[in-house]
């Protein structure tokens, strides 16, 4: 609970980070994200009832504390700012659902909660973004962490093309032996397709994201 609190100190210190895809789509829409990084495996099915929230299922496993946690998933649209030249968009998420233990983690079945904030803003050529998390987990533990993103498009591409932008992602997770860590990545998307691949250069994994809307 003190690395949260820490670490919302710190938010008006960072500027905001993106999340791999909108967290909201378009009304009706499902989507399907997979994300991979230093410490967990995730993927979310989500279904949008209307334009200001989404609404789905998630299941994550821990790789270094091994256990899994399988979750409800709302995510509500806070805000959003827009021009003619940028977009800004501030997202608050959370879940609740149940821990277990895997690969030989013989501790029992534990309630899960967690949540936190995500933001965005961007233009066709400039990205910056940001993205918190705390999950209490029970006996199997509680986590903070949060994430810090900028950007750039080495080129503008049009509607229906490839688009490619080129990010650094400093990541913080205050109780881990490597606190600060560095992902340098690239961003594919065209149409509904997203994909993310980088590598975190602190501790040697690979970072790997993709979104599918349909």
């Amino acid at each position: 609970m003190r690395a949260f609190l820490a670490g919302l100190l710190l938010l008006p210190l960072l500027f905001s980070a993106h999340t791999p895809a909108r967290p909201v789509s378009y009304t009706g829409g499902w989507t399907f994200i997979e994300e991979s990084d230093r410490q967990m495996s995730s993927a979310l099915v989500h279904y949008t009832p209307a334009p200001s929230w989404s609404i789905g299922l998630r299941t994550e496993v821990n790789r270094e504390s091994e256990y899994a946690v399988a979750s409800i998933h709302p995510t509500f649209l806070a805000k959003r700012w827009f021009d003619r030249d940028y977009q800004g968009n501030l997202y608050i998420h959370g879940g609740i659902g149940r821990a277990s233990g895997i690969r030989g983690n013989t501790l029992g079945e534990e309630t899960a909660m967690y949540g936190g904030i995500m933001a965005d803003w961007e233009t066709r050529s400039l990205f910056a973004g940001y993205r918190s998390r705390y999950l209490d987990a029970g006996h199997f533990g509680d986590q903070f962490m949060h994430a810090a993103r900028l950007g750039f498009a080495p080129y503008e591409g049009d509607s229906g093309d490839l688009h490619t932008w080129l990010m650094l992602e400093i990541d913080h997770r205050p109780e881990d032996e490597d606190a600060v860590t560095a992902t340098p990545l690239v961003r594919l998307f065209k149409g509904p397709l997203l994909l993310e691949m980088g590598y975190n250069l602190t501790v040697n994994q690979p970072l790997l994201n993709f979104t599918y809307r349909f």
